[in-house]
């Protein structure tokens, strides 16, 4: 039995087709979760959950102020339920930033909001490690959990500070 089925994608080994013009949530898909019912197991049953974590250190928009680009490493966690979003559209959505005028906290916000739209995670956290302007990192984060399954989505919490040793210096 294959825990892989790549049916409905359509990014995945097709042309590319690029776009920078803003971001494009329509860019995204999803498959579904290989780690729903693998973990229905006895033993494993309320010990073992799967979680997907995901680096992208070539994320770029623009300020919408001065129109300077904004680098960063977009990091990305969750625990999905049914889905789990696909890499290639979800290089292709986080490109799709690169002439987006938003700050950085706007950017993280955003791309919660449209992964948590897609996926309907246990647990999402994005955060937005952003190259220092003006000598200042900022590095927001958005956290989402989910109460009960039955509840609309709920964002827990917009984190731009407590890094710790985390932050370069």
């Amino acid at each position: 039995m294959s825990l892989s089925d790549p049916s409905g994608l359509k990014a995945l080994g097709t042309t590319t087709k690029y776009l920078f013009d803003g971001p494009h949530a329509h860019l995204l898909e999803h498959f579904p979760s290989p780690f729903n019912g693998v973990f229905s197991d006895a033993p494993l049953k309320d010990c073992a959950i799967g979680i997907v974590k995901i680096r992208a250190p070539e994320f770029t928009s623009l300020c919408p102020l001065t129109g300077q680009p904004d680098f960063a490493t977009i990091v990305i966690e969750y625990r999905p339920r049914l889905r789990c979003v696909e890499s290639k559209a979800l290089k292709l959505y986080l490109g799709s930033f690169r002439n987006a005028g938003e700050f950085h906290e706007a950017c993280v916000a955003r791309i919660v909001r449209d992964l948590v739209y897609l996926l309907d995670p246990d647990y999402l956290l994005v955060r937005g490690e952003f190259t220092p302007r003006g000598g200042i990192p900022f590095w927001p984060e958005v956290e989402y959990l989910r109460q009960d399954p039955d509840d609309a989505p709920m964002m827990v919490g917009v984190h731009d500070e407590g890094h710790g040793n985390d932050m370069p210096a």
